[in-house]
């Protein structure tokens, strides 16, 4: 893969050894990491934008937390029903999605 414009990061709570538990698991954060795979797959958009689950990030009264790199915006309070228009906001036009950001 070459460089992607976009690494998009989900905290999934997972642990060191594998397991995942904690605020944002148990709020769909799987759900939210495999929506953004398929949604960035119909878009046709896999070749510019990366997905990554990630540890806890530490604001668990915001989570699910998704971040977006190179801008590192960060968003709260995520559902998996989001996800689309984190997708064609941000990731294909380039616009923040305010009501989300953190």
């Amino acid at each position: 893969m070459i460089k992607p414009e976009y690494h998009v990061f989900v905290c999934t709570s997972s642990r060191i050894n594998g397991t995942q538990k904690g605020y944002c698991h148990s709020n769909a954060s799987s759900e939210i990491v495999t929506n953004f795979l398929e949604s960035i797959e119909e878009n046709d958009i896999s070749d510019k934008v990366m997905v990554t689950n990630t540890g806890c990030l530490g604001l668990c009264n915001d989570g699910p937390i998704v971040i977006v790199y190179p801008e590192g915006t960060w968003y709260g309070k995520v559902t998996p029903d989001d996800v689309d228009e984190i997708v064609e906001s941000h990731l294909i036009n380039g616009e923040i999605v305010k009501r989300l950001e953190i």
